[in-house]
């Protein structure tokens, strides 16, 4: 991961983060976790929604939240990005070898969503924007502020997602000659604003997956060490951290109370 001058934004360009949700057992528990953590408010969207609504950080949406509904799967943040035409994402997810989960699906005049998984069992979707253009705020404190994949076969999910998206990639070494992080950035835009990463990790290391690749979320906080110890105070788990990553900031791994993961970052000044 790294920060850097590198940041989201929200106009949203092919490609790039826009939406990302979460399916929980229980919505109304999981977001006063969060609320906990981030600071977030959790406005369901009433009967026609079936638990499902939308999560604030200081007034402005930054996620979805509703309650996990697919046989034997998991509880994991699922991030969408952007799409002109969600039926010519699948076409090109199929064409590349991945698997479409969800059709595109959605109302004309809001929006439309698909969601996919790629050769390596990574699960994501896209959001094709109407007058519904996505989360309201990214990368300040309470939001999304990069996205990353952990996969067994980094060079196969690099030729996936190019195809899909058209991505760019540049390569960052990790520390201890123990291989390079991919850095990510949007086919039509420049490095400074790289969106995520990808790092090919062992299949045994990557054991909430059983092997599998899969994407996680990264969340600004203002005090990473504070956030890190309310997620435990309130049933949550740390994974690794909190520590400092030189050019990135102060960063931990963390899992909710049903297992879902994500990355608290405060980025370095």
């Amino acid at each position: 991961m790294t920060r850097e001058d590198s940041v989201l934004t929200t106009d949203f360009v092919p490609g790039s983060p826009c939406w990302l949700d979460l399916g929980a057992p229980d919505p109304e528990t999981t977001a006063a976790f969060y609320g906990a953590v981030l600071g977030w408010t959790f406005r369901p969207m009433g009967p026609e929604g079936s638990g499902y609504g939308v999560v604030q950080s200081e007034g402005r949406t930054v996620a979805g939240l509703g309650r996990l509904t697919e046989e034997g799967a998991r509880s994991a943040w699922m991030l969408y990005f952007a799409t002109t035409d969600a039926d010519a994402t699948a076409d090109a997810v199929t064409n590349a070898g991945g698997t479409v989960r969800v059709v595109p699906t959605g109302m004309d005049d809001e929006h439309r969503m698909a969601q996919f998984t790629d050769p390596q069992g990574g699960r994501f979707a896209v959001f094709e924007p109407r007058d519904d253009r996505g989360v309201e705020a990214v990368d300040v404190p309470g939001s999304l502020s990069w996205t990353e994949l952990y996969t067994p076969d980094g060079a196969a999910a690099k030729t996936f997602y190019t195809a899909v998206f058209g991505w760019q990639y540049s390569e960052m070494p990790l520390p201890g000659d123990s291989g390079t992080y991919s850095l990510i950035t949007p086919a039509t835009a420049d490095e400074s604003r790289m969106q995520g990463g990808l790092m090919q990790l062992p299949p045994d290391a990557l054991t909430l997956t059983n092997g599998a690749a899969y994407w996680h979320p990264v969340f600004t906080t203002t005090d990473c060490d504070a956030a890190t110890a309310t997620v435990t105070r309130n049933a949550g788990t740390v994974q690794m951290g909190p520590e400092t990553a030189e050019g990135v900031g102060r960063l931990s791994v963390c899992a909710d109370p049903n297992g879902a993961d994500f990355v608290l970052l405060t980025p370095e000044t």
